[in-house]
Order: structure tokens, then sequence, then C-alpha cells
């Protein structure tokens, strides 16, 4: 109770009722179930997060599988320790201070999906879990439930409605949830800091977070040179070099004209492979280095 600020001259009971966590028949609500229930796997067998970490860039071959249960914290824990325990991990010495630990992946990006997918899953879908997977070029991370049916798809990224607010009000008090309705803004500008594709959400039936890991871009295009033309390549080189280039600059950079310029562009947002994040103006490009 002290994580979440809360003060212990209460007794258990008052705090709980506090809470709303009790249904109206003096037992605990799903929600005071999935944070405080001793087995909480007893009542919601589904209720766990299962991390995978596999060979290539599909489900050929598991090298580790791991299921994460207890309550809502130990899951977002354990899963936490999973996936930093798999990431590449440098560490920045600066001239004075303590050594900085950067993960190939920004820490706070993955802690936000990770939020996210405990805090809006369907924990009514029977035998749905939450699922961390790991592949040699991203990380998804998946949970029951699509969007929110409130929220509308052209809305997604700037309302924030919880299927579970009490669930998400618990995370809030433990200072795991910042600023409603900002995260998926901030999931996309901590990539771009990093120079890492922006965040791919997949948000029918299943919602997936997929987050690119980070390539070496010439090794990347070698792999895509016979499914992609001399065009398309030039224009991916060049938006490497400056993902704020416009399409002017495009054209002088490559020697192309504005039609092949925009008819190569489509192309490659139709392969997934390039998006435009933000306004034509104010926005930027992001290369999604998938294989």
């Amino acid at each position: 109770m002290t994580k979440i600020g809360i003060s212990k001259q209460l007794s258990q009971k008052q705090i709980l009722e506090n809470l709303e966590l009790f249904s109206k028949k003096d037992k605990f609500s799903n929600s005071g179930i999935l944070f405080f229930a001793k087995n909480v796997q007893k009542h919601h067998e589904h209720a766990s997060v299962r991390c995978l970490l596999f060979k290539g860039i599909n489900k050929t071959l598991i090298f580790d599988d791991k299921l994460i249960t207890g309550n809502l914290t130990e899951q977002y824990e354990g899963a936490l320790e999973f996936l930093k325990s798999k990431l590449e991990l440098r560490y920045i010495i600066e001239t004075a201070g303590p050594r900085v630990e950067k993960y190939e992946i920004p820490e706070t990006v993955f802690k936000e999906a990770i939020i996210n997918a405990l805090v809006h899953r369907d924990y009514y879908e029977i035998g749905g879990k939450t699922h961390i997977e790991i592949y040699d070029n991203r990380v998804e991370i998946t949970n029951p439930g699509g969007l929110v049916n409130t929220i509308k798809k052209n809305e997604f990224g700037q309302r924030s409605v919880s299927r579970n607010p009490k669930i998400f009000s618990f995370f809030q008090r433990l200072d795991l949830v910042e600023q409603v309705g900002s995260g998926i803004t901030r999931m996309r500008e901590k990539m771009k800091d990093e120079n890492l594709p922006a965040p791919h959400f997949s948000i029918e039936g299943i919602f997936v977070v997929t987050l690119y890991r980070p390539i070496e871009f010439n090794k990347w295009i070698e792999s895509w040179t016979d499914k992609i033309s001399k065009n398309q390549i030039k224009i991916l080189n060049a938006i490497n070099n400056n993902t704020k280039i416009t399409h002017v600059e495009l054209s002088k950079k490559t020697k192309l004209g504005k039609t092949t310029i925009n008819n190569n562009i489509q192309e490659l947002k139709e392969l997934e492979l390039l998006q435009r994040i933000g306004s034509e103006r104010k926005g930027y490009w992001s290369i999604s280095t998938k294989r």
C-alpha cells in the first residue's frame, strides 16, 4: 500500500473499500483480484504474460519461453526484467557523473508498451494472454482486445479511454503512467530521438505494438535490392540521411521528378517500409527497417 501513497493508519478493509475494490457482495472486484489476490491465476487463469525469445524473424525457433504470473505489479516487473535481459545494453560514460545505461530500444518506450498492454487488455477474453515476443529485428507486445469502442481509428494516439479505469488508476498511483493520452506520442518521439523506426500499432481485435530493433541500414537496404526499384533505394537512402527531407530536396538529391517520387513513395508506404509521421510541413519520415 505504501507504494501507492496510502496511509498505513487505515485498516486494510477500509483502504480497499475506499478504493472501490469490493463488489456489492463484500467480495473482491476483478480489479481487486488482479492487484491483491494471493493467487490471481486461481481466479483468472488467463491473466498472465507469456514472454518468448525467437531466433530469426518468425516463430520457428524458440530460444526462451517464460510465463509471468502473480498480480499485475509482479507481471509488469517480471515482463520488464525479461525484456531487459534480452535486449542489447550499452553504457555511456560522461566526463562527470555516473555511467548511463542505454538499451537498443529506449526503456521509456518498452515500459509504456508493457503498461499499456496490462492496463488496456480485455481480461474477460478466456484463453487470451498478454504476449511479449522478441525477434532478431523487432519486439512485439500483444494483448487481447483491440481499440476501445469509444475511440475512433483516426483518434488513436490523441484520446485516451481505458477499458479498465481502476487498473489504470492503480498504475497511476504507482507512478508508472504519466500524462493521460500522451503515451503513444511519447513512444513515437523517443524512437525518433534514437533514429529508430516509429512504433507500428495494429488495433484490430488483438492490439499489437511492434518496436523495430536497430539494424545497420546498408545491410538492410541490400536485403531489399531484389524487391524494390533503384529509384526507391535512392529515395530511402536520401531519407535515411535526413528524415525531415522535403519533396523538393528529395527531387534534387535523387534527380527524380515530382511524379516519380510521389509514385515510389506511395509504393514504399504500401510495402510498409516508409511512413510519414505528422504533417507535411512539420512532420518527418520514418523507415521501417523490417526484413
